[in-house]
C-alpha cells in the first residue's frame, strides 16, 4: 500500500506572497506543471490588431531593430513604447549612451551587485534563485527597464570558459531547475527575462562564426533542457540567439532551431532577440524566426532588420504579413508586462539598490560558499588569544562588480574580503594587510581581451620580490594567516576563453611561500571557474571557494571562516585534477577552428569523470559543514512505477555534529542493464534542508518517472526504457550514501 506522505511545493509556497496563490498537495504531476504561471494570453489580440493596422511600414520595421543601444524602436504617435532592455547577470548595468557604450554619467543609476549566477548555482537552493529573479525585477522596474537580458543558462562544457561564472553548471537539470525558478521570480515583477544565448553557445574563442557540431541526442539531454523548461515550465517571454553557427547555419538565422524546436515544438510565443552584432542576413533572419535584431558597430538604421528590410519589404522579397507576425509579438509582450495598455497603471514601481536587496545579495552569497578542506578543524576560526590576523593577496581588496568584457554594475556597496573581516573581527584583533601578488597583463596583449579568437590575456606571473617580502613579514609577525587567491572579472571574461588552468600572478608560489612560514594558513579562493592547485590543496588544512559574489559577498565570507555561517555551498562543476581530464580536453574536441565538434557527447562533466573512473579533485556536488550529516531509512513509496507517475524517494538525514547545518541531498539514476550508451549516473533531483544538531529531518524528493527518458533519435521523442533502476541518494556525485532500487513498467 501506498504510505501517505503529503509533500507541498516550494514554489506554491514562495509565491504566496507574490501571486497569492494556495500551496497545493502534489499528486502525481510535475511540482513546476503545477504552478501557475503568467505567460501570453488573448486579452490584447483586438487592440494589437488595430494598432498594427494603423501602422506603416516603416514604423513596423522600426520595432524590429535598435533604436540605441539597450532599447528598439516605438511609435509614440499610437503610445508604443520602446522596449527598454538592459544587461543584468550581475545586476542592472548602469545607463549607457543612447548610440555608444560611454556610459551616461548619471547619478541615479547605482544598482544592487548580485552574486554571479555560478554562486547562485552552488547554493543549490531554489528559492534563493526566485529570490536572485524577483530582487533583480525589482531594481529593473525602478529603472523603468522592460526585459533584463539574462540569465545565461548556456551549459559549462569546459572549465577553461571566459564566461564559467556567468553560466550556472554543466549539469542540464541542476541548470533548468535553478533558471525556472529565477525567470519566474523576474517576470513575477513585470519584467521579461531575455534567456541566452540560445543555443550551443559554449566557448568565446571563435564565437562569432564557430560552427558548432552536436549529435541529436546529446543537444536533446544535455543542451537544450534549460531553455525548454524556460518555454514550458517558466514560460519565459523573450529569448536570445546566440553568435555562433548551429549545423552550418548562423543561430539567429537557424530555421529549425528558431522555428521548428522552439516555435513549433515548445510552444514559445514571446521574441527572439539577437545577440548583438550577431545577425548576418536580412530576409532570411527575419523569416527563421528572429524578431528583433540589436548591435553596436553601425547606425541604427544600417542594421540588417532596418532600412535593408524596408527596401526588401518594398521589392516583394519579405511579405508585410510576414512583417506582422514579428510585430505582433513584440506588442503582445509589451502588453503582458504591462508596459502599454490600460495595464499600465497597474505596473509594478520597484525599488534600487535598497538595504533589504543588498540582504537578498547577502542571503545569496553566504549560502554560495563551498568549504572545500577543513582538517584539524582549522575552521570556523578560533579566535581565543588571537591577537593579529595576516590577510594576504590582491584578491582581498579585489572589486568585481565592474570589470572585463561584458555586463557590470555600478554600485555603492561592494564589502570586500578584507572590509568583511574588518567589519567583523573584534577590534583588539590587528589586521596585518599585503598585497602580495600584482594583477599585470603584457601590454603588448592588453588588446586582446575583446578579441574573440584570443584564449585568454597573457598574465606576468613573477612576483614582485618587494611585494612578496612585504607578505612573509606580515605572516611572520601574525598568529594567523588567511591568503585570499582565485582570479577576477579581468581575467575571467566574456570574449576570451584562459589559456590554462594555472593560477595567474604568480600565486601559487606565494601561497607555497607562506605555508611555509605558518602551515596552518587557511587558503581562499575567488574565482567563477576551476583552478589546477593539487599542491596547494595537499599543503593547505583549510580550503575555502568563493565567487564573484556580490555587494555583501565580504561580510558573508567573513560570517561563514568565523562560524557566525555554516557553509552549505556545493560546487555546480567538476574541479579537475589536471585540464585533460576534463571531457572536451580529453577528446581533444576544444575549441576547434572553423568547427568544433562535441566528441564526448552526453559525458560532459561529472558524467564523464564518473563513467571514465577518472578521480576529480573535486566532484560536482561537493561541499563540507562545519557539522556532519548522517542519511539513514532510505526508501521509495513503490517499488514499481509507470510512465506517468512520480516517485518518491524518502530519506532521513540527521545532525549528528553541534551546529546547526544546511545539508544538499542529491539524487543521481542509474540503469547499469541499459540498451542505450548511458552516463554512469545522472542528477534527477535535489533539496537543500535545515537540520538542527542532534535533529533528523525527512526528506521527500519528488521525481517524474519521465525525468528519467532518454531521447529517442530514431523516433524523435523523450522514451523512458523499462526497467530496473538504482537512484543513488548522496551529498556530492562521488559521496554515494543510499540506493533505491525501483521498477519502472
Amino acid at each position: 500500500m501506498k504510505s501517505k506522505i503529503i509533500t507541498f511545493s516550494i514554489f506554491s509556497i514562495l509565491l504566496f506572497t507574490v501571486n497569492n496563490v494556495n500551496s497545493q498537495t502534489v499528486n502525481n504531476l510535475s511540482l513546476l506543471n503545477a504552478r501557475p504561471v503568467k505567460y501570453l494570453n488573448a486579452d490584447f489580440d483586438a487592440e494589437i490588431e488595430k494598432l498594427i493596422s494603423q501602422m506603416t511600414l516603416e514604423e513596423k520595421v522600426g520595432m524590429l531593430h535598435g533604436n540605441s543601444m539597450f532599447a528598439n524602436g516605438g511609435v509614440p504617435r499610437l503610445g508604443i513604447p520602446e522596449l527598454k532592455m538592459a544587461d543584468g547577470p550581475l545586476g542592472v548595468r548602469e545607463e549607457i549612451s543612447r548610440d555608444s557604450w560611454k556610459p551616461a554619467g548619471l547619478d541615479n543609476d547605482f544598482a544592487t551587485y548580485y552574486p554571479a549566477s555560478g554562486a547562485l548555482a552552488a547554493t543549490w537552493d531554489t528559492q534563493l534563485a526566485y529570490l536572485f529573479g524577483n530582487s533583480v525585477g525589482q531594481e529593473m522596474r525602478a529603472r523603468d527597464k522592460d526585459m533584463l537580458l539574462s540569465p545565461a543558462i548556456n551549459i559549462v562544457r569546459t572549465p577553461l570558459g571566459g564566461r564559467t561564472y556567468e553560466y550556472m553548471t554543466e549539469d542540464p537539470f541542476l541548470n533548468k531547475k535553478m533558471a525556472v525558478e529565477l525567470i519566474v521570480g523576474l517576470q513575477d515583477y513585470d519584467v521579461m527575462a531575455c534567456v541566452k544565448h540560445f543555443a550551443a553557445n559554449n566557448q568565446e574563442t571563435n564565437r562569432d562564426f564557430v560552427d558548432v557540431q552536436i549529435d541529436e541526442r546529446t543537444l536533446r539531454e544535455i543542451y537544450l533542457p534549460a531553455f525548454e523548461a524556460a518555454v514550458k515550465e517558466a514560460r519565459a517571454y523573450s529569448i536570445m540567439g546566440a553568435y555562433n553557427k548551429f549545423r552550418g547555419e548562423y543561430l539567429c538565422e537557424n530555421d529549425h532551431m528558431l522555428n521548428t524546436v522552439l516555435r513549433d515544438e515548445w510552444g514559445f510565443k514571446g521574441v527572439v532577440v539577437s545577440d548583438w552584432a550577431a545577425v548576418h542576413s536580412t530576409v532570411k533572419s527575419l523569416e527563421n524566426g528572429l524578431d528583433i535584431e540589436m548591435g553596436t558597430k553601425k547606425t541604427f538604421s544600417e542594421y540588417f532588420l532596418a532600412d535593408k528590410l524596408i527596401a526588401a519589404a518594398k521589392a516583394g522579397e519579405v511579405s508585410e504579413k510576414e512583417i506582422d507576425k514579428h510585430v505582433r509579438r513584440i506588442l503582445h509582450v509589451l502588453f503582458q508586462i504591462k508596459a502599454m495598455g490600460t495595464g499600465v497603471k497597474d505596473r509594478l514601481k520597484g525599488s534600487l539598490a535598497t538595504e533589504v536587496h543588498y540582504q537578498d545579495a547577502y542571503k545569496i552569497a553566504s549560502e554560495a560558499v563551498v568549504l572545500l578542506k577543513n582538517n584539524k578543524n582549522a575552521l570556523p576560526l578560533k579566535l581565543k588569544g588571537i591577537q593579529s590576523i595576516a590577510v594576504i593577496g590582491n584578491n582581498a581588496t579585489k572589486k568585481n562588480a565592474l570589470g572585463g568584457f561584458g555586463a557590470g554594475v555600478k554600485t555603492k556597496r561592494e564589502i570586500t574580503p578584507l572590509e568583511g573581516l574588518k567589519n567583523r573581527l573584534p577590534a583588539s584583533i590587528k589586521i596585518n594587510y599585503a598585497e602580495g601578488y600584482l594583477e599585470r597583463y603584457e601590454k603588448k596583449n592588453k588588446g586582446n581581451l575583446g578579441n574573440i579568437t584570443a584564449r585568454g590575456p597573457v598574465t606576468i606571473d613573477q612576483l614582485d620580490p618587494a611585494k612578496l617580502e612585504e607578505a612573509l613579514e606580515a605572516v611572520r609577525n601574525s598568529d594567523v594567516a588567511i591568503v585570499f587567491a582565485g582570479s577576477n572579472r579581468d581575467y575571467e571574461t566574456e570574449a576570451s576563453d584562459r589559456k590554462d588552468l594555472k593560477l595567474p600572478f604568480g600565486q601559487e608560489e606565494l601561497i607555497k611561500k607562506v605555508l611555509e612560514i605558518n602551515p596552518n594558513t587557511i587558503v581562499v579562493m575567488i574565482a567563477g571557474a576551476p583552478f589546477e592547485m593539487q599542491e596547494i590543496n595537499k599543503k593547505t588544512n583549510a580550503l575555502v571557494w568563493s565567487w564573484f559574489n556580490g555587494s555583501e559577498g565580504g561580510n558573508a565570507l567573513a560570517d561563514v571562516l568565523l562560524g557566525k555561517v555554516n557553509p552549505s555551498g556545493k560546487l555546480p562543476w567538476t574541479m579537475p585534477e589536471k585540464l585533460m581530464d576534463s571531457p572536451a580536453h580529453a577528446t581533444n574536441s576544444f575549441p576547434g577552428d572553423k568547427t568544433v565538434s562535441y566528441d564526448e557527447g552526453i559525458l560532459v562533466g561529472y558524467r564523464w569523470f564518473d563513467t571514465k573512473n577518472t578521480s576529480p579533485m573535486y566532484p560536482f556536488g561537493y561541499g563540507l559543514s562545519y557539522t556532519n550529516f548522517e542519511f539513514k531509512n532510505a526508501s521509495s513509496d513503490y517499488v514499481t512505477y509507470g510512465i506517468n507517475d512520480i516517485m518518491k524517494i524518502i530519506v532521513d538525514v540527521k545532525n549528528t555534529g553541534k551546529l546547526d547545518g544546511k545539508e544538499v541531498v542529491q539524487l543521481y539514476s542509474s540503469k547499469t542493464d541499459s540498451k542505450i550508451n548511458r552516463a554512469a549516473q545522472e542528477l534527477k533531483g535535489f533539496k537543500k534542508v535545515l537540520v538542527k544538531a542532534g535533529e533528523t529531518q525527512k526528506v521527500i524528493i519528488d521525481v517524474p518517472v519521465k525525468e528519467l527518458a532518454y531521447y529517442d533519435v530514431t523516433n524523435k521523442k523523450w522514451t523512458v526504457e523499462p526497467g530496473k533502476y538504482t537512484l543513488k541518494i548522496g551529498n556530492s556525485s562521488r559521496d554515494i550514501k543510499k540506493e533505491v532500487m525501483l521498477t519502472i513498467r
